[in-house]
């Protein structure tokens, strides 16, 4: 699971039958820097399913792969990422210290 920032959303002009309806986010991954300095992502951004209609600037945590599909099982989604949870803080505690 990886902790990302909301920066938009997509509308898809066609789809798989099974996602007809859904809500898509565009997701940029953080660094441990970037989210305990609270700083914008700057890795690529992804899209990601989201039924939890994420906000734009919301962190959320993301699951990928095969574990993005496991909330719909039995049935069957072609998606990838999956927004698992808003996340409302993040407490970064530093095992060094």
């Amino acid at each position: 699971m990886r902790i990302g920032e909301v920066i938009g959303k997509l509308t898809l002009s066609e789809c798989h039958p099974s996602l007809v309806g859904a809500r898509w986010a565009i997701a940029v991954p953080l660094t441990l820097d970037e989210i305990d300095n609270h700083t914008p992502g700057q890795s690529e951004p992804f899209v990601v399913f989201d039924e939890l209609m994420a906000h734009e600037d919301a962190r959320i945590a993301i699951s990928e792969g095969a574990e993005a599909a496991a909330p719909f099982h039995p049935d069957t989604k072609p998606i990838d990422a999956y927004n698992a949870a808003i996340l409302d803080q993040i407490e970064v505690i530093n095992p060094n210290s």
